[in-house]
């Protein structure tokens, strides 16, 4: 039996301008895995192009999945045991409305037309995530536009991903001079439905830095504060 299918990442869901937003693909794995996820990237995903998505991995091991461009490995992922993340006090919506004035997303450049968080980019989802004084850590509010969501109202896994993705590369460089870096691998957990339309905030802290790498990690709170999502990410830099 095949069992394998194809993918496009659509046009519209770029992160650096030619290929797609690492949170977003890796989400679509997420959702293919039906839970928690670990997916590792390979290399840039192209947009617009079909991507054979082979259920079993490379290696066949069961609860994995592969996508691939032709020859060309595209990204890998398997089922996440769960995160043990300790997730920072909540930021309230009022508090992630400030920080945005501190968000240090270019203007122009590869990123600047990120559907998440390009500000060039007039449809962007708006996750402008700025530094919060005193706290160590960048936030921003975001409310989920309705065509985000599946029939149940809750916001599709893909979206969330994408959301959770991009405060990660700012918090990794609190305090220090931004450099060009790329997301490599990222484990996130879906801990409660994400209603659309109402407004939430993400927030992102920095954990580890160790020569081209940064960790660094994200959640997605309700308005009140609970915690509806958890996310963390590897990022490089390239040589």
């Amino acid at each position: 039996m095949d069992t394998a299918r194809t993918i496009t990442v659509a046009a519209a869901f770029n992160g650096p301008r030619e290929s797609g937003n690492g949170g977003y693909v890796c989400g679509l794995l997420a959702a293919e895995l039906g839970g928690p996820a670990e997916v590792s990237l390979r290399s840039p995903v192209p947009l617009g192009v079909a991507l054979r998505l082979e259920r079993g991995g490379k290696d066949g091991e069961p609860d994995s999945l592969a996508l691939r461009d032709g020859k060309v490995l595209v990204a890998e992922a398997r089922r996440g045991a769960g995160l043990r993340l300790e997730v920072p006090a909540p930021v309230d919506p009022e508090a992630a409305r400030r920080a945005t004035a501190a968000y240090q997303g270019p203007r122009d450049g590869i990123f600047s037309h990120c559907f998440v968080c390009g500000r060039a980019r007039a449809d962007s989802f708006g996750v402008f995530a700025g530094e919060v004084q005193g706290r160590g850590l960048v936030a921003s509010p975001w409310t989920p536009p309705a065509w985000t969501a599946g029939e149940d109202g809750a916001v599709r896994p893909e979206f969330v991903w994408a959301a959770l993705d991009c405060p990660t590369y700012f918090a990794s460089y609190l305090g220090a001079e931004p450099a060009l870096a790329f997301l490599v691998r990222a484990s996130a957990e879906v801990d409660a439905p994400v209603p659309a339309g109402e407004e939430h905030v993400v927030i992102g802290w920095p954990l580890r830095a160790e020569g081209r790498k940064r960790t660094a990690a994200s959640a997605l709170l309700s308005a009140a504060g609970e915690v509806l999502a958890r996310c963390e990410v590897m990022l490089v830099e390239p040589r």
